[in-house]
Parts: structure tokens; sequence; C-alpha cells
């Protein structure tokens, strides 16, 4: 319960001061805006690498090592290879769509980036900046939005090629992309209600004490499921399923356009990583431990962007850990967990947390009750009594629907069967025993009498040589 105070305590400190952009003339934005640009490539090029060696080491064989040092240059060796390799574009496509659509995929990337902080003010230039692009009251809400627009790039690229199999992973990739972008949505309210704010920068702020991941520890780990659909990684790549539709949307794509989708795809994993990190783990700022050292020396300047690539790798490695862990799961399944569980689920606790922060505010009353030597609120109690109550109500009807679907699929074997029943000779189940032969009608005689042998006679028999 001391999180709850906790949380409740920084609160009442009033609204977190946001970024401070006075000192920013707009060609240093554009400067900053290069930079980004230039990390995200940067580690694009490395991520790829990154993947490919840890996942040869799971599967037990080198993984790339001939390009450069440990094979460092081989992601910028297949760059080159794309932009020489001939572009192939099929007759029936739509030329401008088809070239557009990688296009809109890679940018809308690259544009949800500009609104992480990836440090708190430092010198750049002879400017006190923050290391952030830019920043705006419904930062996170423009994330989402420009997350939306993406997706058109995906059903322009099946509607644009001209083809049955790219239209077909389209309209799926689409699809899963909007169902989950409504539970990752729903799930990032409960931060909200937290920090009171949605802007990146007063998120990062409000979490200086305390990091959201633990009083929304449901909303992160639904965060974590829905931004592994909405990148379509393993297990959720179900949009370049080879053995159903080929490879996608991206099917009739060669050369470049296909690098370009191939590229968004990673700027993707670092954009809902970053995300994660920003609006859970306390974004640029130091780990609690270290934030304490020499009065917060590690949260300065530069220190930030370091600790908050270090998170963001962590979220990586997440990304490669699954994918050579898990195998792709089924569609219909996929659809069906996010629209039946992860919705449902996040709409209550968006409901519980409401009920909680206007418990722990007063907007429900101020009567408080002593426990441990702490004043808790007395609708707070009242509020975590009837979330634990429903919990257990839920948990008990899941139980029976689960018992109920075990003794129906518990089958009736008996204990005596005919392998000629169906025609075709079945052998027994252990615990099964065959019919007497007796009653087989094709064995029935067996074993009774033994018929004779013909006889034979000279003149019975043919010389085969005429």
């Amino acid at each position: 319960m001391s999180t709850w105070m906790t949380v409740a305590s920084l609160a009442a400190e009033g609204p977190a001061p946001r970024a401070d952009f006075s000192d920013t003339p707009m060609w240093l934005t554009f400067v900053k805006a290069l930079l980004l640009f230039v990390y995200l490539l940067l580690s694009t090029l490395l991520v790829i690498w990154f993947e490919r060696r840890v996942i040869g080491r799971m599967q037990q064989r080198p993984g790339p090592n001939r390009n450069g040092p440990f094979g460092l240059l081989q992601t910028l060796a297949d760059g080159m290879k794309s932009m020489f390799k001939e572009d192939v574009r099929p007759k029936a496509a739509d030329a401008l769509i088809f070239t557009l659509a990688p296009l809109l995929w890679a940018t809308m990337a690259f544009v949800s980036f500009a609104i992480i902080p990836l440090a708190g003010d430092v010198n750049l230039f002879g400017h006190v900046t923050p290391l952030q692009v830019t920043d705006i009251p419904v930062a996170v809400l423009l994330v989402l939005a420009v997350a939306g627009v993406g997706a058109y790039g995906v059903v322009m690229a099946g509607w644009s090629s001209g083809s049955t199999y790219p239209l077909l992973g389209g309209l799926r990739a689409t699809a899963q992309i909007i169902s989950y972008e409504i539970a990752m949505g729903l799930a990032l309210v409960a931060v909200f209600l937290y920090s009171g704010s949605m802007s990146t920068s007063e998120i990062v702020y409000a979490q200086r004490d305390l990091w959201y991941i633990l009083p929304a520890v449901v909303s992160f780990v639904i965060y974590v499921i829905t931004m592994v659909g909405e990148t379509n990684r393993l297990p959720f790549d179900l949009a370049e399923g080879e053995g159903e539709i080929v490879g996608g949307y991206f099917t009739e794509y060669s050369s470049m356009r296909f690098a370009m989708f191939f590229l968004g795809e990673y700027v993707n994993m670092f954009t809902v990583s970053a995300l994660a990190t920003t609006l859970f783990l306390g974004g640029w700022q130091a780990p609690p431990g270290i934030s304490a050292i020499n009065d917060g020396m590690f949260n300065e300047g530069w220190w930030g962007l370091l600790w908050f690539t270090i998170k963001l790798w962590l979220f990586m490695y997440f990304f490669v850990w699954l994918r050579g862990s898990l195998p792709r799961t089924r569609y219909d399944q996929f659809m069906a967990f996010g629209w039946k569980l992860l919705i449902p689920v996040t709409l209550a606790w968006v409901v519980a947390v409401a009920f909680i922060r206007g418990a722990q505010l007063g907007f429900f009353g101020d009567d408080t009750v002593s426990i441990a030597g702490r004043a808790i609120p007395i609708a707070t109690l009242i509020i975590v009594g009837f979330l634990a109550a429903l919990v257990l109500g839920v948990t008990w009807i899941w139980e029976g629907r689960v018992a109920k679907k075990a003794e129906a699929a518990v089958v009736d074997v008996p204990e005596e069967i005919d392998p000629y029943a169906g025609g075709f000779p079945v052998p027994p189940l252990p615990g099964q025993r065959l019919k007497e032969p007796s009653s087989y009608p094709l064995l029935s005689g067996v074993g009774a009498t033994t018929p004779k042998a013909p006889t034979t006679t000279t003149e019975s028999k043919e010389d085969p040589r005429g």
C-alpha cells in the first residue's frame, strides 16, 4: 500500500514541468532531428546484426562473421546489395501507390520518435536544450495517431501490388494493427491517470521517485504484448505467414522498396520500445540506486542518453529472444486473444485505476484508517476489496468453464473394439482388447477346422512353356 501512497504524494505536489525549448532556435531543432535520424539508422544497422548473432547462438551456429570484425558490417553489405538489385514491379501494380506505400510506412516510423525525450537538458552548440525534438501536451496520442497513419502504408502496399496474396496479407496486417492499437491505447490510460499528463517530458519527470512499472504493472504487461503484435514480430508475424500467404503485403516488392519496409519494421520496434521506456521505466532517468549517488549527478546532461539507450536495448533483446524461442501463433487465435481477452481486461483495469486514483486524491471522502502506522483512505480499502472479490469471481467462473471443457473433451473409449469395424484393421489403444476372432465376419471359422490342401494331378497342371 506504500506504493499507492507514494504516487498520491507525488500527485499532490502539482503538475510536472514540461521540457523548456525557449533556448532552442529553429536551426538547432533541425540539427537534433538529424542527430535523431542518424541515431535510429545506426541502431537499426546494429540491431539487425545483433538479432542474427543472438539467434545464431540460440541455434548453435555462428551467425554473420565474415564482413568486418565479428560480422558488424554484414548489415551494411546487405543494404548495399538491396540498392543494386533489380527493382521489379508487377505489370498490374499501381505505379504511384506502389512506391508511396513503403515511403509512408518508413516515414511514419521516424516521425513517432520525435516526441521521445532521450535525455534531460544538455549543452548543444552553446545552447541548453532538451535532448528531444519536440513535445506537446498530447504527445503520446501523437504516437498512436502516427501509428494509425502508418497502417495505411500496409494496406496501400497490399492493394497496389495487383496480386491476390499481397492483398490478403495487407488486410490481415491492417486488421492486426488496428485491433492491437485499441488495447495499446487503453493500456496507456493508467499512466495518464497517475501522471496527470500526456506530455512525455512531464511523464518522465513524474517518475523521478517511482517508475510506473510498479503501480501500473498490468498496463505494462498488456502494452508489451500489444507492442509485439503492433510491430508484426514473432510470435505475431502473421502478416508474413509464408505457409499461408507467401510473404504478406510486400510479396511483390524488391530492391530498395522492400528495404524500406524492412527499415520501417525495425524503427517501429525502437519506437514502441522507447515509448515503453518513457512511460513505464522512468525514461532517461538512472535506476533508483544510481540516481541517488552525489545528489543525482548521473541524471544530468548526457548521462540520460546512456540510461535511455540501455533500457531501449533491453526491450530489443526481448524482441530477439521471442523470435528465437516461440513459434508463430494461429491468426484466429491471435485476433480472439486481442478482442476477447486483452481489450476487456484493459477496460476493467482502467476503471479500477480510475477508482484508486479517485480514492487517493480524496474524491470519495477523506476518512482514513491507520494500518501499520500509515493512514489509508477507507475508500481505497473498499475499492481494493471489491476488486479482489471481482478477481476471485472471475477466476471461479473461468475455472468452471475450463472444467466443463475438459469434461466435454473426454472421449469414452470402449474396452473391447472391432479392428475391422471401419473396413481397415486398426490396432488397439493401451487398455483396450480385441474382440474374439469368432465375432469377426472376415475371420469367422478361423481356428475351427483347417481345410485340406487341394489334390493336384499331372493332368491339372499346365506347362508354362505351352
